[in-house]
Parts: structure tokens; C-alpha cells; sequence
């Protein structure tokens, strides 16, 4: 037996419009429409939501943890549950979990866990990103050195058998060190290939990028910047039409002024998307905690190794759609696009996701006026 519900607050944003006096109807977890309260079928439960507005849940691309946990440590299910439970108490309602740059085994190990994950239908799993270890060791960040390596024949079989069992998969990679030709192929079976941790130059990425990369991990942070004579893997970014691109909008990885210039500059159809890089601390009261043996250390929203290297970030999603919102002034629908529908739009996924729109997925959030989470639903159930 189908069921069906309606929820209405004072505004609703869809992903692209508002609406008032309107409520937003659901039949197994699905949007059905939205349309004014006075139009609703008879009968169909309406979950008055007070005040305030209903948005579009959040995609988050980059989530390394949260909750306490990692997936570097510990790649199950319930780690995975862990992760997306701890990001939903901040609007998050789909997200990739992400494995830094690690060993064969952990990363086997990672897919196997998402392909469970999947199974088993863990509310806000979207699929796996794999960011490394195919990497630029002048552009390494955090990642382990020791662990970053080419990619080979038998990198490529695996991580095209890894996407026909999960349901989405983002792989970060450096275009120098993976040939057009292997990009071209990764982008054929479906990967979402993503250019990061790169030194390398414009022409480079325009090649990565006519192969069939789609997107660019945490612009401005471990790529090379812009200069007089060479755009570099920033500049590439914004001047490449093709190309999405995430954002750390915590005020630490990207300052805000050099957030507004690159917002102005982007060059479409590929739009510049909010990500959280969060780690293990997201929702917990943690200190410290490790990766890949290394001590990583919090202090006042800051993530750092013992040398200073910023490793992720302490940032959550509703954190970062406020700050584009009230320090960069961005309208606040286009804030909210850049936490849902943009995102989702990278991964080709925004028929489901990042709208609220009939046939999407009914995740979406309740926010205050002044953007307090006041609920969450995830498939019309309510997540926290």
C-alpha cells in the first residue's frame, strides 16, 4: 500500500523557485508535486512545519568522516551509517563517503562496504568517492606520500568493476600522472572523475577535461594557482566551461574575497558547489584523531598534522550555505543550490536529487528564517 503525506511551511524552495502557501506532496519517499495547500488531495496528512521555509536537502561530494569515525580506519557499514547519521543533523541528506589516499586493501575494503551500504539502502549513502591514490605528490596536502602512486592497467579494471557495483562513484586523480586516454575510459564506464591534488598546467586540464573529466576537487586548495603566464589548475577551473567544482566554504581553506572572485569568474555549464571535507569531528566534541597513523589535531574549527598542513576540514553544510549567504551576500536561493542542486547536477544525479521536483527523491530540510535546522527528512522519513 502506497503512502502518501504533504509537508507545508510559510515558503518552499524547490531548487529553483518559491512558492507560497504551498506544500509539498509525497508518495513512497518520492516528490509528487508542489502545489498550494488549498489544491492538496483530499484527505492526504499534512505535517504543518512552523514557520520558516522547506529546501532541498544537501549532496555532499567530499566526506571523509564524521560522528567520530573515518572511513580511513574503518571501512564497514555501520562506519558508513556512523557518517551519514552525523552529517544529516546538518541537512545533509546524500553524500559520498570518502577514502583519503591508502593502501589496495583499504580501498577494496572501502568498496566492498559501499557496496553493502547500498544493499542495505543506509539512509543519505549516495555512493563512494575515492579521492587518491592517484595523486601529485607536489600537490600530496594531507595524503600520505608514501601511499600515492600511478595508476596502472589493473587500477583501471578495478575501479571500472567498483562503479558497476555502486550506485555512484567519484574518483579524484591528477591528470599528469593518468593519460587522456585512461580518463576517457574511466568516464565511459560511468566514474565521475574528478582533477585534484594536481600541479599541472591549463592545457593539461583542457585535455583531462575534453576526455571526459567532469569536475575539480576543493578549488584553490592542493592544486596550482593562478599566475601571469600560466592560468594553472585554479585559473583551468574557472576558465573551463566543462569543468564543476567544489568549494571548502569554512573561511580557513578559501578566503572569502578569493570565494567571490572565483563565483564571478566561473565560466558555465559547470558551476562552482559547495563541499564539507569533514572529517571524523563533525558532530563530536573531539580533539584529535588519526589518519594513516598520523595525529590530526582540532582547534577553533581549524584541522591541522603536527606541522601545521591543513587536513580536512571541521565544517558541516548549513555552516558553509551561511557563510556564502551572509559573508560573500549570495542570494539565499543561490546559496541553497550550491549545497543541493549544483552538486547533484556534477554527478548527474539531479533528476533525484538536489530539487524538489515529481519523481526526485523527498529529501529536504525545514530551516528557520535566520537558517536554524528545525528538521530533516530523508525519503519523507524524518531523519533528525
Amino acid at each position: 500500500m502506497s503512502e502518501r503525506a504533504a509537508y507545508s511551511a510559510a515558503r518552499i524552495f524547490d531548487g529553483e523557485a518559491w512558492h507560497e502557501d504551498a506544500a509539498i506532496l509525497t508518495r513512497d519517499g518520492l516528490v509528487e508535486a508542489v502545489l498550494p495547500i488549498d489544491r492538496l488531495p483530499a484527505g492526504t496528512p499534512v505535517h504543518r512545519l512552523d514557520g520558516g521555509m522547506i529546501v532541498p536537502g544537501f549532496v555532499d561530494l567530499q566526506v571523509n568522516g564524521g560522528g567520530g569515525l573515518m572511513l580511513n580506519d574503518r571501512q564497514d557499514v555501520e562506519t558508513i551509517r556512523t557518517i551519514c547519521s552525523a552529517h544529516a543533523q546538518f541537512g545533509t541528506t546524500a553524500l559520498l563517503p570518502t577514502l583519503i589516499t591508502d593502501t589496495a586493501e583499504v580501498i577494496r575494503a572501502a568498496v566492498a562496504a559501499g557496496e553493502a551500504a547500498a544493499r542495505e539502502n543506509v539512509p543519505g549513502f549516495l555512493g563512494l568517492h575515492l579521492e587518491g591514490p592517484h595523486l601529485s605528490a607536489a600537490r600530496k596536502g594531507a595524503h600520505d606520500p608514501a601511499l600515492i602512486r600511478p595508476m596502472s592497467a589493473a587500477d583501471e579494471a578495478f575501479l571500472i568493476d567498483a562503479r558497476r557495483r555502486l550506485p555512484a562513484l567519484l574518483v579524484t586523480l591528477a591528470p599528469e600522472t593518468v593519460p587522456p586516454q585512461r580518463i576517457a575510459r574511466l568516464a565511459k564506464a560511468g566514474i565521475v572523475v574528478s582533477l585534484g591534488h594536481t600541479d599541472t598546467d591549463h592545457a593539461t586540464m583542457q585535455e583531462a577535461a575534453s576526455a571526459g573529466a567532469r569536475m575539480v576537487t576543493h578549488l584553490f586548495n592542493a592544486m596550482s594557482q593562478i599566475g601571469n603566464r600560466e592560468p594553472g589548475v585554479a585559473g583551468a577551473t574557472l576558465d573551463i566551461g566543462l569543468l564543476y567544482a567544489g568549494l571548502i566554504a569554512d573561511g580557513i581553506h578559501v578566503a572569502p574575497a578569493t570565494m567571490g572572485l572565483a563565483l564571478r569568474a566561473k565560466k558555465g555549464p559547470g558551476r562552482i558547489f559547495l563541499v564539507t571535507d569533514a572529517m571524523a569531528t563533525v558532530g563530536t566534541d573531539l580533539q584529535s584523531f588519526t589518519l594513516n597513523g598520523r595525529t590530526i589535531l582540532r582547534d577553533k574549527g581549524r584541522l591541522t598534522l603536527a606541522d601545521g598542513t591543513l587536513a580536512g576540514s571541521d565544517l558541516d553544510m548549513i555552516a558553509a550555505v551561511r557563510l556564502v549567504h551572509r559573508a560573500l551576500g549570495l542570494p539565499l536561493e543561490e546559496a541553497l543550490r550550491m549545497a543541493a542542486l549544483y552538486p547533484a547536477e556534477a554527478m548527474s544525479l539531479d533528476a533525484q536529487y538536489g530539487r524538489l521536483a515529481p519523481g526526485a527523491r523527498a529529501d529536504f530540510l525545514h530551516l528557520s528564517d535566520n537558517l536554524e535546522i528545525g528538521g530533516v527528512w530523508i525519503g519523507a522519513k524524518e531523519a533528525a
